[in-house]
């Protein structure tokens, strides 16, 4: 009966020399002698002794860190085409850029000046602006149009009576005076500018504020009446 060999991971000293039980030049533990190929595979000569063969040309297999032939490394272009630059190129802004014109008709005699309307129906308000840049025309024509709105929407609600109709007529009239010294426009190619149409007094829906504007008289002279026969 044959004596089985030592456990080396028992702790116990493994005494040298070949070892019972194992052939003579075998290595015990089934390892591959020094130098030996751990694969199995011996190589031949001149080959890769990690199987791998080198690419035609001298290159490495594409993935292996090293481009292979025909195909150029990173950060250098291939022959043929043009080097790319690191960062983009941006133009310079062009010199004589100019301001946007008229919304319109873009006509560039412009003025940059809002256009409001108001709507009051009894708690219930709207505000209405259209903001600029406008030429003279078409500046016109809005303001007619939104005047006229509120001259006949903008007084059925005690705040709107009181503020905020008379100061969006008072904005509008500023409006017409800062777009009335503009030249008369050039519309751009393929652009009209707004009919300016007929004048406020001319259009029958501004007299309706005749009536709370009268409502309104009849109201205050009441008062100072009251007041007046009390003293």
């Amino acid at each position: 009966m044959s004596t089985p060999p030592p456990n080396p991971y028992s702790g116990a000293p493994v005494p040298p020399g070949p070892h019972p039980g194992a052939p003579a030049g075998q290595n015990p533990y089934g390892q591959p002698p020094a130098g030996a190929n751990p694969y199995g595979q011996q190589p031949g000569a001149g080959q890769n002794p990690y199987g791998q063969q080198p690419a035609p040309g001298g290159y490495p297999a594409p993935g292996q860190g090293h481009p292979a032939q025909g195909y150029p490394a990173q950060g250098h272009p291939a022959p043929g085409y043009p080097q790319q630059p690191q960062h983009p190129q941006y133009a310079a802004p062009y010199p004589h850029a100019q301001a946007p014109g008229c919304r319109q008709c873009g006509a560039p005699e412009t003025a940059n000046f809002a256009v409001r309307a108001h709507v009051g129906v009894l708690i219930l308000m709207r505000f209405h602006t259209l903001n600029g840049p406008f030429c003279r025309q078409c500046a016109r024509s809005l303001i007619r149009t939104m005047t006229t709105k509120t001259l006949c929407q903008g007084w059925w609600s005690p705040f709107s009576l009181v503020i905020f109709s008379p100061f969006t007529l008072l904005w509008n009239l500023f409006a017409a005076m800062k777009y009335s010294k503009l030249p008369h426009p050039t519309p751009a190619p393929g652009r009209q500018p707004l009919e300016e149409g007929p004048p406020v007094h001319a259009r029958p829906l501004a007299y309706v504020a005749i009536i709370p504007l009268l409502w309104a008289t009849w109201v205050a002279v009441n008062i100072f009446l009251d007041v007046s026969g009390r003293r």
